[in-house]
């Protein structure tokens, strides 16, 4: 897997106050702890705020929402148990507005449009499958894409997820003949060779759960040539 994951001394922070901090996620890191028992991205949030403010004892950090390992972008966690509850209503109620951005192997058939599917988890194989037609096992998942540019080989895709299901993203990119650059779970030719998939969570615009301020939180893209094409058409 990717060796450029985050640490406290490199971590890239995007918003931080008294509720909240938000960091620009690597896509070698994983958000909560997992089989592989590498250290999670909650862990060095909290490690960064224990040095920065020379906390003693634990630190409270809770975790709102989550990233696939291979995806890069931002990520929110709560430094307070009011922001954690209130957050994570939000989300349940789908309030966030979340923006991605993907670079795909194939040229959309249709340049902009909803996906509404059917999304069936298998925890064997760690991967979803997406059905056009209800069913009592699916769940239901909705996204908006639009074509934002082509390159040599590559086409590059906003997304804005309506719903939050297993690699939704992914799936329904995928089985709508848009398949992530490094994709392999999902059908990609080669993998990426920092294990990474050229998914990245652009942006992400929510209520703040204390001030009801509109906060808008933008991740810039990782070092890397096809992100930056991306970036200059965006400009």
């Amino acid at each position: 897997m990717n060796n450029t994951k985050s640490t406290p001394e490199n971590l890239q922070v995007l918003f931080e106050d008294n509720h909240l901090i938000a960091v620009n996620k690597r896509s070698g890191d994983i958000t909560q702890a997992d089989k592989t028992k590498d250290a999670p991205l909650s862990d060095i949030v909290k490690q960064y705020i224990k040095v920065k403010y020379n906390k003693p004892g634990d630190v409270f950090l809770g975790t709102i929402h989550r990233l696939d390992r291979p995806v890069s972008g931002v990520v929110i966690f709560a430094k307070t148990s009011k922001a954690l509850s209130r957050m994570t209503v939000a989300f349940k109620d789908k309030k966030p507005q979340k923006t991605y951005w993907a670079v795909v192997e194939s040229e959309p058939t249709i340049v902009k449009q909803t996906l509404i599917q059917y999304l069936q988890k298998n925890s064997k194989t760690n991967k979803s499958i997406a059905f056009t037609y209800e069913r009592s096992d699916a769940k239901r998942c909705e996204l908006d894409y639009e074509l934002k540019g082509k390159g040599d080989r590559y086409c590059f895709i906003e997304v804005n997820p309506k719903t939050g299901r297993h690699h939704q993203i992914r799936v329904q990119l995928s089985t709508n003949g848009m398949i992530i650059k490094g994709d392999l779970k999902y059908g990609a030719k080669r993998p990426n060779k920092d294990g990474s998939i050229h998914l990245h969570a652009k942006q992400l615009k929510f209520e703040h759960p204390v001030s009801k301020e509109t906060i808008i939180i933008k991740a810039p893209t990782p070092k890397d040539a096809l992100w930056q094409e991306f970036e200059r058409i965006m400009r």
